[in-house]
This record gives structure tokens, sequence and C-alpha cells, in this order.
């Protein structure tokens, strides 16, 4: 993690520190909806994602794999927690077909197009490419669903293993009792028996059920789950309360968002 206004130089010594290689993932400490997050290859990218003058950043190794979202919470007063909800994160991809440049593919995808102004940002020096037929390419590495992944309900990865596994992992962080893991795996079957994955995200209470948004619900679906979530949040912290923690001031609360500084959009390439 580098603090006080990250550097390419301070991204370089944390790398050698700790023995990372390309590729990396560079994020804010601080972010929302993916922004400013961004997959760096090589060192060219990172130079061109530090020419931005940037808030504190998150250096950390990239994880391939399939991504899941899991959303975990843990009542004060009961011994175990519980998964909430699963996220299965599809990534957006267009097929080559032999004749068709990258920029008409992304415009003639049904999925593509919905963030083609994204997709042809990012893709921008090579939208004239054809891309062979049969050969697929992704056009974001990133699973968030502002940055066109697909979203879809994964309770059928939920397994008394995972259970097990994701409150070892919870229990861990001294104060954790709710939010949402971002996991990648490089096999689903391993996931489900609670191993084989690895942690590249934790949200707090901000966060929010990702599963609500599997184009098979509608509105009032994911209305019910939210409602339930933050149900469930509100016990929490009223149990925690009754324990003698004091939550925040209207102040300190005013502090912390006049204090938050929005990421801006990584140029680099996802």
């Amino acid at each position: 993690r580098q603090e006080s206004r990250p550097s390419i130089q301070q991204a370089r010594d944390f790398m050698t520190q700790i023995g990372l290689s390309f590729p990396i993932v560079v994020k804010p400490d601080a972010g929302q909806r993916g922004i400013g997050v961004a997959v760096i290859h090589n060192e060219a990218e990172l130079e061109k994602y530090f020419v931005k003058d940037r808030p504190d950043s998150i250096v950390q190794e990239f994880a391939p794999g399939q991504e899941f979202g899991v959303f975990y919470y843990l009542h004060p007063d009961e011994p175990r927690g519980h998964i909430f909800s699963v996220t299965e994160k599809r990534q957006v991809f267009v097929m080559g077909d032999g004749t068709s440049t990258l920029e008409k593919l992304i415009l003639t995808d049904a999925r593509a197009v919905c963030s083609a102004k994204l997709f042809l940002r990012l893709h921008r020096d090579r939208l004239d490419w054809i891309p062979p037929r049969g050969e697929t390419f992704a056009l974001s590495e990133i699973g968030n669903h502002c940055r066109g992944a697909l979203f879809l309900d994964g309770a059928h990865i939920v397994t008394p293993a995972l259970e097990e596994a994701m409150d070892r992992v919870s229990k861990s962080f001294d104060g954790f009792y709710f939010g949402r893991y971002d996991i990648r795996t490089p096999s689903v079957e391993d996931f489900k028996q609670g191993r084989n994955f690895k942690i590249i995200e934790l949200n707090g209470a901000t966060s929010e059920a990702t599963h609500i948004y599997d184009p098979k619900h509608n509105f009032w679906y994911g209305m019910r789950i939210l409602r339930q979530q933050w149900r469930i949040a509100f016990e929490i912290g009223a149990a925690n309360r009754a324990r003698g923690f004091k939550p925040p001031s209207v102040l300190a609360l005013a502090k912390m968002l006049l204090d938050y500084e929005p990421a801006s959009e990584a140029d680099a390439p996802p």
C-alpha cells in the first residue's frame, strides 16, 4: 500500500519489497464502482497510470481465475457467520469473425454495446484490429458491473465448507461483521470446498449483495434483498452498541465525507 500522494517510484519499490511482478492491480485505497482500478501489464502502463495525480493507492498481486462476490455477515452474539449472497461475475468478451474490427464487434455485441463508451476508450489504440475467426478477446479484466461484467446469482456455489472457510477468514479481522468479499479462484470446485481462492478486495458497510443484478431478478426482488441486508446491518449495529461500542458522531461522519477524495478513472488499458 502506497500513501501520501503515491508515485510510480513508490509502486516500484513496493513491488521489489514483496517480490511482485507484472501483471499487477493498482487501485485507489478508497474507491467505488471500479473507478481508478487498472490491471497493469508492464512498465509503460505503470508510468501511464501514475501520470495523473492519484489519491492513496493500493498495489496488489493480479489473481487470475473466475471471480465471485461473497456477502458475509456475523452477528456479534452468534458463534458462526453466514453467507448472505454469492455473485458469479462473468467478464465481457467478443469473438472474432475474421472480418470485423474490434470496434465493430463491440458495437454489434448485445452485452458489450451497453458499455461501448468505456470499451471504445479502453481499447482506443486497437479498434482497427481484426481478431481472427473464433478468437475471444476480453474487453475488461475487472469484475465490476460498471465495467461491463455480467453478474449472476451464485447461490449454487454455497456449501458448508465454503461457509466455514469464510467464517475462518472473517474472524481474523477484529471487529468485522458485515461486508462483501471479492474473490478469485482458478477452480470453482475447489472454491466450493473452501480452498484455493484469493481475496482481492473486502467491501464494508456500504457494499451490497450484488447477485440482485442478475438479469433474472426484477426490481422488487432487489428491494426485498436490500431490505433484508440493511435489517441485518442495523441488528448488528444495535448488538455492538449493547456491548459497549460507540458509533462515530455526526461530526465525525461529516468529516469523513468531506475528506473523501473520489478516484479518477484509470487511463491505463484494462
